[in-house]
C-alpha cells in the first residue's frame, strides 16, 4: 500500500512541477507582449488606441493561463483526489 502511494504522490510533485513552469513561460510571454505592442505603438501612434486594447487582452489571457496553472499546482500539490481513491480501494 505504501507503494502505491508514494508513486502518486511522487507523481503528483512532478505534475506541480510542469504546471507551475506554466506561470514561468507565461512572464515570458507576457514580456513579448508588451514589447511587441510598444513597437507597434512607436510605428504607429495613431493606432496606439487599438494596440493597447488588444495588447491589454492579451495579457489578461496569458496571466489567466498562469493562473489556472498554480491551481493544478496547488490542487496536486495539497488536494490530490487520486490520494483518496487509492484509500478507497486499498482500505
Amino acid at each position: 500500500m505504501e507503494q502505491g502511494l508514494a508513486t502518486i504522490m511522487s507523481a503528483a510533485h512532478i505534475a506541480a512541477a510542469f504546471a507551475l513552469f506554466n506561470g514561468a513561460f507565461t512572464t515570458f510571454g507576457q514580456a513579448r507582449i508588451a514589447a511587441q505592442a510598444i513597437e507597434s505603438m512607436a510605428r504607429q501612434p495613431e493606432a496606439s488606441s487599438n494596440i493597447r486594447t488588444t495588447m491589454f487582452l492579451g495579457l489578461a489571457l496569458a496571466e489567466t493561463s498562469g493562473i489556472y496553472g498554480l491551481l493544478i499546482a496547488i490542487i496536486m500539490l495539497f488536494a490530490n483526489p487520486l490520494v483518496n481513491i487509492y484509500i478507497s480501494l486499498m482500505g
